[in-house]
């Protein structure tokens, strides 16, 4: 993918089940809002837990409340604890990986929103956000028929297609979520590995933008 990639751009490798990607989420859409057209942002679904087939134990659990606790003092991004009630939660990151995968296809911005949506439905409102109609139904709101989703969504094609993103972020080095690169012509600079906030990242990303123009 980031082979192909025409112009300055960001490459923001992210999961949808990804604690510190959700509180990266508005930072995400400040930076879309700040440089719009001008710095495309195209996500890559990174695989934080692909493919789990074994519920969360109770270590698992006091490791992720401990993720979100620390990701709503920071970013005061909201969450529903009722998640924690859950019984046998399998923590597969695969489905909604795949289901942004397949948005994409819509184009960067359809699957940015797809992702922020998988995001909140999760984080904020407890949903399962593993299963198949869940993820239907997210794609519906964000615009998308709920058929075709139901269809592609189980696909051949989206599998292959994941599997992909997973590759790529192993192959390029990616070790957290979320890491964002600022690419020109195949030369990438990192702009953050785990979430940094505007102040913290935007003048250095203002800058690398600046310098792109005045070649």
């Amino acid at each position: 993918m980031m082979e192909i990639l025409k112009g300055p751009h960001l490459v923001y490798f992210a999961d949808p089940m990804c604690s510190w990607c959700w509180g990266f989420s508005p930072v995400v859409a400040a930076i879309g809002r700040e440089f719009g057209e001008d710095l495309p942002i195209h996500p890559v679904m990174g695989g934080l837990r692909p493919y789990t087939k074994a519920p969360a134990s109770d270590s698992d659990i006091r490791t992720i409340r401990s993720h979100w606790e620390h990701v709503r003092e920071r970013t005061l991004q909201p969450f529903d604890h009722a998640f924690f009630e859950r019984k046998g939660f399998v923590y597969d990151t695969e489905p909604g990986a795949r289901a942004v995968v397949v948005m994409r296809r819509a184009g960067a911005a359809a699957a940015l929103e797809g992702l922020r949506r998988i995001q909140a439905a999760f984080y904020a409102q407890n949903r399962d956000v593993t299963d198949l109609e869940e993820l239907v139904a997210i794609a519906a709101a964000t615009g998308f028929d709920p058929g075709a989703s139901r269809a592609e969504f189980a696909g051949e094609d989206a599998l292959r297609e994941t599997r992909q993103d997973f590759a790529l972020a192993r192959r390029v080095g990616i070790t957290g979520f979320p890491t964002m690169l600022a690419g020109i012509e195949k030369q990438y600079a990192i702009v953050t590995v785990g979430y940094r906030e505007p102040a913290e990242g935007f003048p250095a990303l203002r800058k690398w933008r600046a310098s792109v123009n005045r070649r």
